[in-house]
């Protein structure tokens, strides 16, 4: 398949006045052309870091290291900042967590949506523009009203709905959606994720859902990558990994979820994600792992492919006995 997105070693720190701290550190995926991708784990593990990366709005004392971001064969990175903000909305949109920290407050929807189109050279007139933007609010369910109101005077999940039809009103080819629905309830979430797969499938564009919702992400998500402190730990089909986690912090995450065919003992992963600052040496989940052996405290494990289209960071694969028994247990 032909992907629209690389990351190659990615790795963004922070340089800050108690030391360097890794918040995305050599970090490596794609996405490709239509796919919807999914991008979980704990808060801090560098999800919404990656995202920032992508669009290249990290700041001091943020930095991007090295590596790669490639969208449609050209580096991101390699560009201008002229250059990268007529990408933005044209090439890459992004939907943010909280709808008020990409709409301006003291501007009507419609002179919003005016905004992005006159920055990336799309000449209109006022009727053209609101002509427009109503029947982009049309395919995300809303009423055409909605266009001259002001954010506030919208619910969460329509500001959310408004910030997706400004998302596509260039039609980009990768649109990153960075925890759209954690602030709302749960039947308007559903709406707000139906919503971004119609939208999806209309624009045949690839999609990123950054989350820490694993069942949201089943309903969404073809392929998923799981992050932890800034490493992706595992990666491959959604249906694989919910059926057999090829690592011990996934396997944590599937057992945390509850089941409505049988009763069990909801599993939790003992500790805290370490400090982003004081990463541990080797294996950066060997604290809370308990699967842990004595060259899991020393040595990184890399990523590589252990199972058809499934990638994780696990020593547990270099060692038959200890991968054959975390596969049992899982099974169990």
């Amino acid at each position: 398949m032909t992907s629209i997105l690389e990351v190659n070693d990615l790795r963004v720190y922070f340089h800050t006045p108690r030391g360097m701290v890794k918040a995305v550190d050599n970090v490596t995926f794609d996405v490709h052309a239509g796919e919807r991708f999914g991008l979980i784990g704990e808060s801090g593990s560098g999800k919404s870091t990656i995202a920032l990366a992508i669009m290249r709005l990290i700041r001091s004392p943020g930095r991007i290291e090295s590596g790669e971001i490639r969208l449609e064969g050209e580096n991101l990175l390699a560009l201008s900042d002229e250059e990268m903000r007529q990408r933005r909305l044209a090439g890459v949109a992004m939907v943010t967590q909280g709808a008020m920290n990409s709409l301006n407050p003291v501007m009507r929807i419609r002179q919003q949506f005016a905004d992005g189109l006159n920055s990336h050279g799309e000449t209109v007139t006022v009727d053209e523009a609101r002509e427009q933007l109503v029947d982009l609010l049309a395919r995300v369910g809303l009423k055409p009203e909605a266009a001259d109101v002001y954010p506030h005077q919208l619910s969460g999940g329509m500001k959310q709905r408004v910030c997706i039809a400004l998302a596509m009103s260039l039609r980009p080819s990768l649109i990153i959606a960075d925890e759209p629905t954690s602030a709302l309830d749960v039947v308007v979430q559903r709406q707000v994720v139906q919503t971004l797969r119609q939208v999806q499938e209309e624009l045949d564009a690839a999609v990123i859902l950054i989350g820490h919702d694993m069942g949201l992400m089943a309903q969404f998500a073809s392929r998923v990558g799981v992050m932890y402190a800034g490493k992706l730990v595992e990666e491959g089909p959604v249906r694989a990994i919910f059926r057999q986690p090829e690592h011990p912090y996934t396997r944590i995450l599937m057992e945390s979820l509850p089941s409505l065919d049988e009763k069990e003992t909801l599993q939790v992963v003992k500790g805290a994600p370490p400090s982003a600052a004081d990463r541990p040496a080797g294996c950066v989940f060997h604290p809370r792992c308990p699967f842990v052996m004595d060259r899991c405290i020393q040595e990184e494990p890399l990523f590589r492919e252990v199972a058809p289209e499934q990638w994780a960071a696990c020593h547990l694969h270099d060692e038959p006995a200890a991968a054959h028994s975390l596969s049992r247990e899982v099974a169990e």
